[in-house]
């Protein structure tokens, strides 16, 4: 295990873990992303990243870490900690090196995750409650089988990797004036702080945490703070950063920033919509940052890392959803009318002028607060925008309908 260099890690350093994994880690492509930069009032040029073999950045770190392994380490394997992308990238490059490779999970790991990890060559074993409790078995279970320990971040040769995507982009984009990427334990923004630093010293760094995990920032200012909570970005909810990337992120004078779940989740949804990408929570970190500090960036020219696109299916649709009612694209409303034959109708009549497209409809008679001759219409309708649900909603009213319109 590499261990007590992380401050003398150097960009020769790293552009030695791009020359090593070269050719087996895909050099993804940074776009120019003209309806985002008119969106935000920045330039924004993106990092694709999810467009790796894993979907993820996280094969970087982990394919220099087992190339620096001696033919003995690898003979004997190594071990790993995660329920996500660096379970796939170490399974995957373990794999194809032919080194054996076992992967402790949290017990309550949903059972896709399992799945894709030994589908990749990996030996699984759910170990723990909780990440903290499979960290500590994964430790005990290389100590005991003499396994080489695959650290998520906190790693000289997996800082070093992740910084090649800082190589990447400062190669494919010129004149910077900021990069921004996700922030968990801190092995990327690390690694990408000792690029920007040695390339383009005058491009400023940025690392994005969700606001329910400060844990870079708490580091950054000794807090003590425990983060937790739900969050969209699994990948960048880790407990505590790394004792290694703390001072390099200190050093690099890296700005950390928290954004909301609102803000993720608009973020994940503008990257289907308007990019055609499928995005993970973490992975559209960067783009959050600047949707909620639009004056901060406004006019710079700013490349954001898109670091992964392992979402779940279902969590997915649902941050499809939820877009579309934030954007006035979807609207419930709540109309009382006559209980009487045809009112139904005349009602999806006037919707239908209005060009609003009635999704579901629920008819209730009995669960309402208006008199007994009255019916209560749940409708969900689709619209282009908030004006048009606008002129609906007044045609009926102006016919004498009772609309109301619940929150979502």
């Amino acid at each position: 295990m590499s261990t007590g260099r992380a401050t003398s890690i150097t960009i020769d350093d790293v552009r030695a873990a791009a020359d090593a994994i070269d050719g087996a880690v895909a050099h993804t492509p940074t776009v120019h992303s003209r309806t985002l930069s008119a969106i935000t009032g920045a330039d924004i040029w993106l990092k694709l990243e999810n467009l790796q073999f894993t979907a993820s950045f996280k094969e970087r770190g982990a394919l220099n870490r087992i190339l620096r392994l001696t033919p003995e380490e690898r003979a004997r394997g190594v071990v790993a900690v995660s329920a996500g992308n660096h379970a796939q990238g170490v399974a995957y490059h373990a794999s194809r090196l032919g080194v054996p490779a076992t992967i402790v999970m949290p017990r309550a790991t949903p059972n896709v995750k399992v799945a894709n990890v030994e589908a990749l060559g990996a030996t699984v074993v759910l170990e723990g409650t909780s990440y903290a409790e499979a960290e500590k078995a994964a430790l005990a279970l290389g100590e005991k089988r003499g396994l080489a320990w695959v650290a998520p971040f906190d790693d000289p040769d997996v800082i070093a990797g992740q910084g090649t995507v800082g190589l990447e982009l400062l190669g494919d984009v010129d004149g910077l004036d900021a990069v921004i990427l996700p922030v968990g334990g801190g092995g990327l923004i690390a690694g990408v702080a000792i690029a920007v630093a040695a390339l383009a010293p005058t491009t400023e760094a940025f690392g994005v945490e969700s606001e329910r995990y400060p844990c870079m920032a708490n580091a950054l200012r000794g807090s003590g703070e425990v983060p937790g909570g739900a969050t969209i970005a699994e990948g960048i909810a880790v407990a505590s950063a790394g004792r290694l990337t703390v001072p390099i992120v200190r050093a690099h004078g890296v700005h950390v920033v928290s954004v909301s779940e609102a803000a993720l989740e608009q973020a994940v949804a503008l990257f289907l919509e308007i990019e055609k990408t499928v995005v993970e929570g973490a992975g559209a970190a960067g783009l959050a940052a600047v949707l909620s500090d639009r004056q901060r960036f406004a006019g710079r020219r700013v490349g954001i890392v898109v670091t992964g696109g392992n979402i779940d299916l279902r969590l997915l649709a649902e941050v499809i959803m939820r877009s579309l009612v934030r954007s006035g694209r979807l609207n419930r409303l709540s109309i009382g009318v006559p209980d009487v034959p045809g009112a139904l109708a005349e009602v999806a009549s006037i919707l239908g002028r209005e060009g609003a497209n009635i999704v579901e409809v629920l008819h209730q008679r009995m669960f309402s607060d208006l008199d007994v001759k009255t019916a209560s219409l749940e409708i969900a309708v689709e619209t282009r925008d908030r004006d048009q649900l606008e002129r609906a909603v007044t045609a009926l009213r102006d016919l004498g309908y009772h609309v109301t319109r619940p929150g979502p």
